[in-house]
């Protein structure tokens, strides 16, 4: 590490994510916990699903973060008709009549995962080997994946026509689900100005993979006392239903809760949300900053929930 100290880290790694935000603000108005979140995903090595309605720039904001990263990206649009083959790669035939893989898009350190849910399970499960594992096997060989890697999705809202619900092992392995909503008045003013000039600004390259693997480590050194890790798994464990710690509020609107995965994400996404912040070891306002987006996908309403209008977003709020 080129680091004399993790202090000293901490406080590059704080002035990277400064360059980056303002590289990225200056095609993307707004949105700045979205920002926040895919950055915060990043330097926790995970992955990060965007949730929102189509024009909402979902695909523009993943594009703009790779360009201001020094790494690989490709884009993979989920269609209907998509296979495996052509995420992963297959293997072909070459002119001496030998049998040669042929990589895919996956092979890359950033994954737009566009519209994944615009595709059946089939082909959304050929992540999960690439996203858990950081490796494909084809045809019985394995083959890693260059570090780091991430997968970054977006998704439309459910209830739109064309769609295939994600299932829940796939969800699991989204270290966050970031939702975006429409912008403000005043951004939507913003952002009709610099979008219908002849101006398009060039995204500069802030950070290099070497420095993205070192702050990944430097976030799981942070220390973190055991009252903020009991916090956490706490909050997870209030989640699940009929379980020891379970509140009355799970019990009367939850069918599923929150695993281990979870726990995990909430004092990964807490370390990396404190260095951000300035501070050397997280408290429990860090877990509760990140509780949302490290939940809301996790744990399943019931019928009672969806017909009294209680969203996931309120129970999670009720809890922490």
């Amino acid at each position: 590490m080129k680091y004399s100290s993790d202090v000293e880290a901490a406080e590059a790694m704080k002035v990277a994510y400064d360059k980056i935000r303002s590289e990225i603000g200056n095609v993307i108005i707004g949105q700045d916990e979205v920002v926040k979140g895919l950055l915060t995903a990043i330097f926790c090595q995970g992955h990060c699903l965007l949730v929102g309605v189509p024009g909402l720039a979902k695909t523009l904001l993943i594009q703009t973060i790779a360009s201001s990263l020094d790494l690989n990206f490709n884009r993979i649009q989920f269609t209907p008709d998509l296979m495996p083959s052509d995420i992963l790669g297959s293997e072909t035939l070459d002119q001496n009549r030998n049998f040669k893989f042929i990589k895919g898009p996956v092979f890359a350190n950033i994954i737009l995962a566009d519209e994944i849910n615009r595709t059946p399970p089939k082909t959304q499960s050929a992540l999960l080997e690439a996203m858990q594992e950081y490796s494909v096997t084809i045809a019985g060989a394995k083959h890693s994946l260059e570090r780091p890697f991430f997968v970054l999705a977006t998704q439309n809202p459910i209830e739109q026509e064309g769609t295939y619900p994600l299932p829940e092992a796939q969800l699991d392995r989204f270290m966050f689900m970031i939702q975006l909503d429409y912008p403000s008045y005043a951004e939507e003013v913003n952002i009709v100005k610099n979008t219908t000039n002849d101006v398009r600004y060039q995204v500069q390259k802030v950070v290099s993979a070497e420095e993205i693997m070192d702050f990944q480590h430097l976030v799981r050194r942070v220390p973190v006392t055991d009252h903020v890790i009991e916090y956490a798994v706490k909050l997870v464990h209030k989640t699940r239903p009929a379980a020891g710690l379970a509140v009355k509020d799970t019990n009367d609107y939850l069918d599923w809760g929150a695993g281990p995965r979870a726990s995990q994400a909430l004092i990964l996404a807490a370390k990396c949300n404190a260095l951000l912040s300035g501070k050397y070891s997280p408290d429990i306002e860090d877990v509760k900053a990140v509780a949302l987006p490290v939940l809301r996908h996790r744990i399943i309403r019931n019928f009672k929930a969806e017909a009294e209008g209680i969203s996931v977003d309120d129970l999670i709020a009720r809890l922490v």
